[in-house]
């Protein structure tokens, strides 16, 4: 089999990978995709050619993957989208360390798993093997219905993003 053949499934996990990168979201809510759509325009950017050391996953919207995905890794980048209702775009850096205390549980299900959870179950599950260093980027979302079209200003907070990481 030729290697130039071989298609990089999502979720492609290179085995040398210290920093994993994250995006967390739903493409079928909007403004919400902005975590996969930063993993998918580091794959564009990066073709089959990811730095050695890094992982690329679309972490999509299971929760729970989240936290194993983050075994081993040194560091850990986490992309989702927020509603704070502040201006369309607005990109939030927060360090790990401030988001790992686990969200009240009232409701919580499989379905109702997510990032903020997934850092505070990591760091539970994981033990030694959780990340030392988590820094979490939030995009301010202008829309999250179904069915939604990803705003502009979301768009462009998505790939300057990209450019920074």
């Amino acid at each position: 089999m030729q290697t130039d053949t071989v298609q990089r499934a999502p979720g492609y996990v290179s085995p040398t990978g210290e920093t994993v990168l994250i995006g967390c979201g739903n493409l079928l809510r909007g403004d919400d995709a902005a975590g996969p759509l930063a993993v998918r325009y580091l794959w564009e950017r990066w073709g089959e050619k990811v730095p050695p050391g890094i992982r690329v996953v679309d972490g999509g919207t299971a929760g729970m993957d989240v936290a194993f995905q983050m075994r081993g890794a040194r560091r850990v980048i986490l992309v989702d989208a927020c509603l704070t209702g502040e201006a369309p775009g607005t990109l939030y850096k927060v360090p790990g360390d401030e988001l790992e205390e686990l969200p009240p549980s009232d409701g919580i299900n499989l379905h109702a798993f997510r990032w903020d959870h997934a850092l505070a179950f990591a760091r539970w599950l994981l033990k030694d093997d959780y990340p030392t260093d988590i820094t979490v980027w939030l995009v301010e979302a202008a829309q999250t219905d179904f069915g939604a079209d990803l705003s502009p200003a979301v768009d462009r907070s998505v790939r300057d993003l990209v450019d920074r990481l």
